[in-house]
């Protein structure tokens, strides 16, 4: 446990407790200005509870960024699948301006189970990259080198985050709004809690099969000894946070640009190509917190230029949905600016 003061331990925590919302449900342009700062304290415990938890178990736990990665899709399906279910109701956006999109969602339905392919990869992608990485990246790229990897709460601080999370979920769930009077059935319930359960499996396991902790990093090449012609062996370092950042951006943005079956295979495809090169990357010597800023901030900086492509929830007049698409774009170059 961190033997920091409490106040400078809270900071980050009530930082990270804040930004998930915003960055879950605003940053993409899916609210007015105006409705923003309700957003965010309405739903503050559901998402910002979730996003400390994730983080303080990883770090608790050394399960590192794939760990999180894992743990952020598990939440993806129980948000979506267990929570407001919106995973299985194809008229779950039909009183709001998305609701031209079911006839797309329908498309790719999976007729045995009742959901769609399409919303599947749409709604746990984005909590991957929105809900959890991206705020958690920029929290702790606002820290110290010596503060990024600890916990910032002790067990009380943990247990607290785990019932924000678990009371805001159940006041989504029992909401008219929330969950909008649809229930699943139970087998698609089941379903849900077992993928859950399964990613959250995979992300704890890491711990019993994760090496020693990475050395500190260094600023170029390293040499680890002779190859067998007498010349030291070079180790390449990785590359600058510029091509992380775009190998994000063209996975986030791909996904979106085919409809059907072949937009699906195309996603989890480049989905897929991205965990692999940034798996890779991360391992090199000199790979450092600007990498992580760079990756985990990608598709938050994406969402934010789309946002003008986007409609809001509810009806906006066209001054006030630039409004919030301007703001939008100011505050993250500002998160992300002062991140780096």
């Amino acid at each position: 446990m961190t033997t920091e003061p409490p106040r400078r331990r809270l900071v980050p925590a009530i930082a990270l407790l804040l930004l998930a919302p915003w960055t879950a449900e605003c940053s993409w342009g899916g609210f007015t200005l105006t409705g923003m700062p309700f957003v965010v304290l309405v739903l503050a415990p559901m998402y910002g509870g979730a996003a400390l938890l994730i983080r303080e178990t990883a770090r608790r736990l050394g399960l590192g960024w794939p760990g999180i990665a894992l743990l952020a899709a598990a939440f993806g399906v129980i948000q979506a699948g267990l929570v407001d279910q919106s995973l299985f109701n194809p008229g779950f956006l039909d009183d709001t301006e998305f609701a031209g999109t079911r006839a797309a969602a329908e498309a790719t339905l999976v007729p045995s189970l009742g959901f769609s392919a399409r919303q599947a990869v749409d709604y746990v992608g984005n909590h991957v990259v929105l809900t959890i990485c991206a705020p958690i990246a920029l929290v702790e790229s606002y820290l110290g080198a010596g503060r990024r990897a600890r916990t910032w709460l002790g067990r009380p601080g943990l247990t607290a985050s785990a019932l924000l999370w678990l009371g805001g979920s159940l006041l989504v769930f029992a909401d008219d709004g929330g969950r909008k009077n649809f229930l699943a059935s139970p087998v698609q319930l089941a379903v849900a809690a077992g993928v859950a359960l399964v990613l959250i499996t995979a992300a704890l396991l890491r711990r019993r099969h994760a090496g020693p902790p990475p050395a500190a990093p260094t600023p170029g090449p390293t040499s680890t000894g002779p190859t067998p012609g007498g010349r030291p062996h070079t180790e390449a370092g990785p590359p600058r946070p510029l091509w992380p950042a775009l190998v994000v951006a063209v996975a986030y943005v791909g996904s979106t640009i085919a409809p059907g079956w072949p937009g699906v295979v195309l996603a989890l495809a480049l989905a897929g190509i991205a965990a692999v090169l940034l798996t890779r990357w991360s391992r090199r010597p000199g790979w450092g917190q600007r990498h992580v800023l760079a990756t985990g901030s990608a598709g938050l900086v994406v969402a934010a230029a789309l946002a003008y492509t986007v409609p809001t929830y509810a009806p906006a007049s066209p001054a006030a949905a630039l409004v919030g698409d301007v703001a939008i774009s100011v505050i993250v170059l500002l998160l992300v600016g002062g991140a780096w």
